[in-house]
């Protein structure tokens, strides 16, 4: 376990929690100390959920460790019971509880409730977030259709031709990136295409909704962090086909109908399901300006690998550097990275990503709200992709991530940030009229930018390490367009260090310029 300012994904026990909010009469019986309430705050802030979790906590105290601490947790189970009365009841132990071994699982199956009860074991300093709502999925959906599971080499049964074919959407979350929509977004794009949606897991489904899973024809497995586990079940126990291909962006979102019609058996022209303003941007003289930009991409492994396929084949950029702090899908981002010719970083270590944002240098970022961070910091424009994410990235409004209408949304959030860099280029070619001030940074950065930087009375701007620009070499600098200034100014002032040169003169920027493109 290792203890950071930031963390890429919470413990496992969140994951619980986020299946137990996603789901309507579930609830979670969570042995935990006090502290740990305040996973609440995750649903009720960043969701703008109207609603807490429906989780109880034992909330126990350390003069409660002198006694029997056993006891607490079979009052909240049952106090959980007889208030809630929900259709299944799940119990958990959080990081903190699982040091003290009161095995509430086992407690909860021997204590005679009048609901069925579900026990997790949480594994909380091994994993992490996503395997803890994988985990609780898949303990949720094994438990519930085990009974109904054929048996072994039983052929599944063919659909009437007559029945319109129907599929299940799995994986969507609360605190999941852009869940909400995106179901919305893609039932639409079943639709269009004659297949009905059976169900929706987990989020807003109930545990009878989850026993009806085997009716439909296939599984779609929308968000593989959560699901996958519980679609290879499907698979092996009912014989359940999965569609894997995740709709994001044009060519993913083609690739899926096309999977959608050969495992339905459905006869359908791509072309007439759906359209998207993407690929005629492509074509436009306007794609010329940022054609062949410097990204790096960095978030969850389903989410960094179809940013890559977006960047590279829909927006013409070149991918410099591809990552995932996600280690059960690191098999799948190290085989994307080798079609980029990348080596790929696997870390939930921030401080990695930046040093290798700072290495590489890269003219945009695509990832988390760590990387927003640290893309700020750096003076480069960066949109959010994945999880974790902060509120600004749940908006009111309909934004999808999938599906054409997402392709579109991805079209703006990714290319606006450059276009302002395009802007700010305009903007400071004519800084030296009366109406414009400088000294401010460029309006989409924030206040880390170009801008934000002191000036002495004489003209010159004092950098760290105790270099000097001159006042003709920063107004030559200000001519670079905005969105590649800050690394030319980086490489200059390394230049500079390894020539031993204090001032930076306008001659150093041309030398530095030459030097690095040699």
């Amino acid at each position: 376990m290792e203890l950071t300012l930031w963390t890429y994904e919470g413990p496992p026990h969140v994951g619980a929690i986020r299946i137990a909010a996603s789901m309507r009469d579930v609830h979670l019986m969570l042995h935990s100390p006090q502290g740990d309430t305040y996973a609440d705050l995750l649903f009720t802030m960043i969701e703008r959920d109207g609603q807490r979790p429906p989780v109880t906590y034992t909330t126990f105290q350390a003069r409660d460790l002198g006694a029997s601490t056993a006891e607490m947790v079979i009052q909240s189970l049952r106090e959980s019971a007889e208030r809630f009365k929900p259709q299944v009841l799940m119990v958990a132990d959080s990081c903190t509880a699982e040091l003290i071994q009161d095995q509430p699982g086992a407690l909860a199956l021997g204590a005679d409730l009048p609901v069925p009860v579900i026990p997790l074991e949480m594994a909380a300093y091994t994993r992490k977030e996503n395997w803890g709502a994988s985990e609780t999925f898949y303990q949720l959906v094994r438990g519930l259709l085990s009974r109904q599971a054929p048996a072994p080499g039983t052929e599944r049964p063919k659909r009437d031709p007559a029945v319109r074919p129907s599929v299940n959407l799995l994986g969507p979350t609360k605190l999941g990136f852009r869940c909400r929509d995106d179901v919305v977004e893609i039932e639409r794009l079943l639709a269009s295409m004659g297949v009905d949606v059976n169900v929706v897991a987990p989020l807003g489904a109930s545990p009878w909704d989850l026993q009806s899973i085997p009716n439909a024809d296939a599984n779609v497995n929308l968000c593989p962090e959560v699901s996958d586990l519980t679609c290879s079940w499907l698979a092996r126990t009912f014989g359940m086909p999965t569609i894997q291909t995740m709709p994001m962006g044009w060519g993913a979102t083609r690739d899926f109908i096309a999977e959608v019609a050969q495992v339905l058996g459905l006869n359908i022209n791509i072309d007439s399901v759906g359209d998207s303003r993407l690929p005629w941007y492509s074509r436009s003289i306007d794609s010329t300006y940022l054609t062949g930009k410097r990204v790096f991409v960095f978030a969850d492994g389903s989410h960094a690998i179809a940013a890559a396929r977006i960047a590279r084949d829909e927006m013409g950029f070149e991918v410099v550097g591809l990552g995932t702090y996600s280690r059960e899908r690191a098999r799948d981002v190290r085989a994307a990275a080798k079609e980029y010719g990348l080596e790929a970083l696997i870390t939930d270590n921030y401080l990695e990503v930046e040093a290798r944002v700072q290495e590489l240098q890269p003219e945009m970022v695509l990832g988390t709200q760590m990387e927003r961070h640290i893309a700020k910091r750096l003076g480069i424009p960066c949109a959010v992709i994945s999880t974790p994410a902060h509120v600004q990235d749940y908006p009111a409004r309909y934004s999808p991530q999938m599906g054409f209408e997402g392709a579109n949304v991805l079209f703006d959030t990714w290319v606006h940030p450059l276009i302002m860099g395009l802007e700010e280029h305009l903007l400071h070619m004519f800084r030296d009229d009366f109406e414009f001030n400088d000294s401010v940074g460029p309006s989409h950065l924030g206040s880390e930018g170009e801008g934000a930087r002191s000036k002495s009375d004489s003209g010159e701007v004092i950098n760290e390490g105790n270099i000097v620009w001159a006042f003709e070499a920063e107004k030559e600098l200000r001519k670079i367009p905005f969105f590649v200034r800050g690394k030319a100014r980086r490489n200059t002032e390394r230049f500079a260090e390894e020539q031993g040169i204090s001032t930076i003169q306008v001659d150093t920027l041309y030398d530095a310029k030459a030097h690095f493109s040699s």
